[in-house]
């Protein structure tokens, strides 16, 4: 770990902070910190950043209430920059987006800049407008019973898929059953990011679960491993 001391702040004691969803890995924001700020956010495990405009700290979250609980500070390899992984309680941007990055500038027509969410929210756009001849129209409407159908089939042939050893096939398969999970989330209104929240979570209670059974083996045998 870097300390505070090795940072490079500009001439004017700021350092640019990107700010981050911890979960999804959006950019929310970009604003500039100062040793204060910076000191103030590590204490609180809150954003705190240095308003250029107004001269003076602010705290994201103390006028809107959208407070941005941090994960982690990294800095990149010429500490001159900070990246900042957060969980948002809500927007981050003053006009009420999620992002303050909404303005497309300029897209690649030959490569694609998939995600799951951006999947996810293609599967809103079919249930809200059921555009006529999708796939994905048809199982909205078809409704629950069916979506849960096609889980369990797609779910059978990447057990098959898998048996058989080919890979190929086995990626194919599970890429339908991940895309049929995701238009029962959209049916239900689950979205991503409370899938992986949840996964995290078990991140963490596996860590503690296997350091738990760790400590009862060395009990039970009497031995002390080196911690």
């Amino acid at each position: 770990m870097v300390s505070l001391d090795e940072l490079r702040f500009d001439e004017n004691g700021l350092i640019p902070a990107v700010v981050q969803d911890a979960v999804s890995r959006k950019v929310l924001t970009v604003a500039y910190m100062n040793r204060e700020s910076l000191e103030r956010s590590i204490r609180e495990e809150l954003t705190c950043f240095w308003s250029r405009s107004r001269q003076e700290l602010w705290r994201k979250g103390d006028t809107s209430g959208n407070y941005q609980h941090i994960v982690s500070i990294t800095a990149d390899c010429d500490l001159d920059a900070l990246t900042v992984l957060v969980e948002p309680d809500g927007p981050a941007c003053h006009t009420g987006s999620e992002s303050c990055f909404t303005n497309l500038l300029w897209k690649s027509g030959t490569r694609s800049d998939f995600t799951t969410e951006g999947l996810y929210e293609l599967l809103e756009s079919r249930k809200r407008d059921l555009p006529e001849g999708s796939y994905t129209t048809y199982l909205f409407q078809k409704g629950l019973d069916k979506i849960l159908k096609k889980i369990g089939e797609e779910s059978t042939e990447v057990i098959i898929a898998g048996k058989s050893g080919d890979r190929r096939e086995t990626v194919y398969e599970i890429a339908d059953l991940a895309y049929h999970v995701l238009v029962l989330m959209t049916e239900a209104g689950i979205p991503v990011s409370e899938v992986k929240r949840e996964l995290a979570s078990r991140h963490i209670i596996d860590h503690k679960v296997k350091q738990e059974n760790s400590i009862v083996s060395e009990q039970g045998t009497g031995e002390a491993k080196p911690q």
